[in-house]
């Protein structure tokens, strides 16, 4: 006997986001990291970094905004490797549940939480002198490329939860995504670093991704970037989508 998929995780996502409701203090966490690079680059670095922008903080927030989903998505990982360890998910499997829902239900939980950081950002963001003058679809541009952004990136977590071996391990593979914003356009204008960390920035998801968000964010045409962007994502997202499921069937076959 099965349920629909679309129910069974509707009712493991209620499980998480009561669980996330009960310890805010996990939201709390992954916005206070971002929200110092935020103010430390904005009011220490800003006056020394020539971005061609009218303020810092425009040229600065989508890269602030990626690395608050890349710190947000561990504790997806977290929370997934808790819950293989306690044997909560060997039960869920014994019950006539979908069984793809107890992964959909943690990556949509991700994806819940992580919008709720990324609103708070913008809102420090907005009190600090971001400016934008976006249209209502070039803000629905911008959140539709943060929330592929966030599955393709949950999806990567999943993989880590189910995969660690330790609580430290399960999260521990945010790091070098945290890392990456700082190696492409997200702080700097990649024109002015030297040659090989020049290509590599270029040509790396992040700066296309941040090339896109501001672009829109400041009513600029679009160009190959938001393309790219999508590509990026969606490839990225793909490719974990099926390796986090080779890894499911694999854990318990």
């Amino acid at each position: 006997m099965t349920t629909h998929v679309a129910s069974d995780t509707a009712v493991l996502l209620g499980r998480s986001l009561r669980h996330i409701t009960r310890s805010l203090d996990t939201i709390i966490t992954t916005t206070i990291m971002p929200i110092a690079f935020l103010l430390l680059f904005v009011y220490v670095f800003g006056g020394a970094i020539t971005t061609g922008a009218d303020r810092y903080v425009n040229y600065l927030l989508p890269g602030i905004l990626l690395i608050t989903i890349a710190s947000g998505i561990s504790y997806t990982a977290f929370r997934l490797f808790l819950d293989m360890k306690g044997g909560i998910v060997e039960r869920f499997r014994s019950m006539p549940i979908t069984r793809s829902s107890v992964l959909w239900a943690h990556v949509l939980t991700s994806l819940v939480a992580n919008l709720v950081s990324v609103g708070i950002v913008i809102l420090v963001g907005l009190l600090i002198g971001f400016r934008s003058g976006a249209g209502v679809l070039a803000w629905l541009a911008v959140v539709g490329i943060l929330v592929l952004f966030t599955l393709a990136l949950t999806w990567i977590a999943v993989i880590a939860g189910l995969t660690a071996t330790s609580v430290d391990g399960a999260s521990a593979f945010s790091y070098p995504l945290i890392f990456l914003p700082f190696i492409s356009s997200a702080f700097v204008p990649t024109a002015t670093m030297p040659g090989p960390v020049r290509a590599f920035a270029e040509h790396q998801p992040v700066t296309s991704i941040v090339n896109a968000i501001r672009d829109l964010f400041t009513q600029q045409p679009v160009g190959s970037d938001l393309w790219v962007a999508l590509a990026w994502c969606v490839g990225i997202l793909v490719v974990a989508y099926v390796l986090a499921g080779m890894a499911y069937r694999a854990k318990f076959s």
